[in-house]
């Protein structure tokens, strides 16, 4: 839902005492933020040594005032898309950031996270691997994250690692109104594993569709096998829902297992995170695959949507933006979950 011009008429230098920053992982969507919210992104120079080490400079006073920082941790280039920058930097960046802006007297310190990086490691599968998802969260904090942000954990219960505040957004209400738009006659959501059921659930509703289940088994970190589809997908035109599409490898072999269980060969893939890596272009480049739904958690390279014409992109701009104002104004955000804005209006300003 975007802000709508009343709000933004009040949003000025003294009624808006928050500082929105952005590091290098997604610099477009912060950009995006800040023309939803009327508002100028705070200058701050991040430079790396010659040894690879990140220096950060703020450059204006941030002594009370409360700041936002958005950073995915994610691959991606650097601000003249000469350089990849790895996960990991865009990480450290993010805790430099904190660490920053936390020593210079910032009143509250919030990380949004659209991407939550290592939030797949959320338990110990076998013996002697660490939850990385747990070191993360205790990171945060350590740098200075008085909150956190992000969008569609690939866990829920990764909520319960963090010590501080955590907020958990959702994108499917974005994306379902993106897919709403579309030809939905004879639609069928489709969850890709057992574990994203709650989350096609939730799509299923939003559009009034029917549930159907893949049941896949994974045989090691890269490839995985479709056992079984539960539901009735014969003739109907499947709408895959996931969190991450990250090699490509899982939606591969769940368009094959559909189209054997007699899907029409007409397929829409919707997902929050287009991580993409490997030879995820490869495996998403299926004849029946017609749609790809995702937000702009993670960028997605030029050269990547040239590879993949199929690509849709809904931005989390407005979301986010919303978030931000009801943040900083103390009002609740379950309103963004169940679409109810009008039962606590952000209006009017001044903050």
């Amino acid at each position: 839902m975007a802000l709508d011009e009343a709000t933004l008429h009040h949003l000025k230098e003294e009624d808006a005492p928050f500082l929105l920053f952005h590091g290098s992982a997604n610099p477009d969507l912060a950009d995006a933020v800040a023309r939803e919210l009327r508002m100028e992104l705070s200058p701050c120079a991040i430079e790396r040594f010659p040894d690879g080490e990140i220096h950060v400079q703020v450059s204006e006073s941030v002594r009370g005032r409360d700041a936002y920082i958005i950073q995915s941790t994610c691959t991606s280039q650097d601000g003249a898309g000469q350089h990849s920058l790895s996960v990991n930097e865009n990480l450290m960046e993010l805790f430099i950031m904190l660490d920053t802006l936390h020593r210079a007297n910032a009143a509250r310190v919030t990380a949004i996270i659209p991407y939550y990086g290592y939030a797949r490691q959320d338990r110990k599968v076998v013996g002697r691997e660490p939850i990385t998802a747990k070191l993360v969260a205790n990171l945060l904090a350590a740098a200075g994250a008085s909150r956190v942000l992000a969008v569609d954990l690939h866990s829920p219960a990764v909520q319960g690692f963090f010590d501080i505040g955590m907020d958990h957004l959702t994108a499917m209400h974005a994306l379902a109104q993106h897919v709403r738009q579309s030809n939905l006659t004879d639609a069928v959501i489709v969850s890709p594993d057992t574990g994203g059921v709650k989350r096609a659930d939730t799509f299923a509703n939003l559009l009034n569709l029917p549930l159907a289940i893949l049941h896949k088994r994974r045989a090691d970190a890269a490839s995985v096998k479709i056992h079984a589809v539960i539901g009735d997908v014969a003739g109907k035109h499947p709408i895959i829902v996931d969190d991450i599409i990250a090699t490509g490898g899982t939606l591969r072999r769940a368009a094959d297992a559909l189209l054997q269980a007699g899907a029409q060969p007409n397929i829409t893939v919707v997902a929050t995170h287009a991580v993409l890596t490997g030879n995820a272009l490869e495996q998403l480049d299926h004849p029946a695959i017609r749609h790809i739904v995702v937000s702009d958690s993670v960028p997605v390279s030029l050269e990547k949507r040239r590879h993949l014409p199929t690509l849709e992109i809904v931005s989390l701009a407005p979301l986010l933006a919303e978030a931000i104002v009801r943040l900083h104004r103390g009002q609740s955000l379950s309103a963004l979950f169940q679409q109810r804005a009008a039962e606590e209006p952000t209006l009017p300003w001044p903050l």
